[in-house]
């Protein structure tokens, strides 16, 4: 064999292991593999977004993969909440992680999906240019705030807030924006301010450029705002799969809630394995204080969703009064109260 067809055997070679390698390390074969399984055996894909609101959900994932029984579904991450809006109409996720007035309008749009359900208590807030104009919520006239969406739980969080200090709706430009966009968007002066969840505040802070002007527990005790939906041909079909996702997330919840150790340690696999961020932040916001964010209870109440409901109207997002039923289905929360937090600490091969 001639040196020169060596050279040429040997650049193919090299560039089939770097693909095999790349496959192998980059390429999520789990998801590749379900969509070749029989329907009722596929693991279930679920939306979620880089925030605490939805921590649950990358935590049981983590950590169900050291059960006996495994992985309980595919985690799917998004950037923002109209991507995932459209994942779940087309089917290409049966389980999502949303705002609950986006769930509503969705809902009320004619889209087959019902709340299962809470991903967090409070860990939402306003905030400010450390050095800007805006000292009180009164100077908030004639700025510019950022919002996940019109659909979102911090959009009226600023109605409450509005309502206190005598701010009419056309005196502040909200503007929508991806949640991991808004830091940058702060320090750099396109925006006044904006109303998010977590750790998209605790990076404004840490950085020096941002201030919390008030938690949105401020304005709205008892807040919520992302949720779990779940398509409904899932919840006719495999109701069992629907169960076995709320229990792991309510475990997870448990577990987050148990202390300051379990929370550091979520922060740390999941920024390092999921939400690609810095588990310094993660543990700035999960544990300064404690109760920021809170993971219990997260049944699904009446008179939380009937409130979200009322001020959709009210802010002009919702057309029509839709009850709480027509959109919530609460047997799988009914079902898990008995459930425990998750038995696992780091380096132990095994949870429980």
């Amino acid at each position: 064999m001639s040196t020169r067809n060596k050279v040429v055997l040997a650049a193919v070679g090299w560039l089939l292991l770097i693909t095999a390698l790349h496959a192998w390390l980059n390429v999520n074969w789990a998801a590749v593999l379900n969509d070749y399984r029989p329907l009722e055996k596929r693991k279930i894909t679920v939306a979620y977004i880089p925030v605490t609101c939805q921590l649950t959900c990358p935590v049981t994932d983590y950590i169900s993969r050291f059960s006996n029984s495994g992985e309980i579904f595919l985690p799917r991450m998004f950037q923002g909440f109209p991507e995932i809006k459209e994942a779940l109409i087309s089917n290409k996720v049966q389980a999502a992680f949303i705002v609950a007035p986006l769930a509503i309008a969705l809902v009320s749009q004619g889209v087959p999906i019902k709340v299962v359900y809470l991903g967090h208590r409070y860990g939402s807030a306003v905030v400010v240019r450390k050095n800007g104009p805006i000292k009180t919520f009164a100077d908030m006239r004639g700025h510019t705030v950022a919002i996940p969406s019109r659909f979102s739980d911090e959009r009226l969080l600023l109605f409450r807030a509005m309502k206190v200090w005598g701010i009419k709706p056309n005196e502040i430009h909200m503007v929508e924006m991806a949640p991991p966009d808004v830091s940058g968007a702060l320090a750099a002066g396109a925006i006044d301010a904006f109303s998010m969840g977590e750790p998209f505040p605790s990076q404004a802070e840490m950085a020096g450029y941002g201030r919390v002007l008030f938690q949105a527990r401020d304005y709205w005790p008892d807040y919520m705002s992302c949720i779990l939906v779940v398509r409904q041909d899932l919840i006719d079909k495999r109701p069992d799969v629907v169960q076995v996702l709320v229990d792991g997330i309510a475990r997870s919840g448990l577990w987050l809630d148990k202390g300051k150790p379990y929370r550091e340690d979520a922060a740390d696999f999941v920024g390092r394995y999921y939400y690609n961020q810095k588990p310094a932040l993660l543990r700035w916001a999960l544990t300064k204080p404690l109760d920021r964010v809170m993971y219990t209870p997260l049944a699904p109440r009446k008179a939380d969703f009937d409130m979200v409901r009322d001020l959709m109207i009210e802010t002009g997002v919702l057309n029509k009064k839709i009850e709480f039923s027509d959109y919530t289905d609460t047997q799988f929360s009914d079902k898990q109260t008995l459930q425990t937090a998750w038995k696992y600490q780091p380096g132990i091969a095994k949870a429980q």
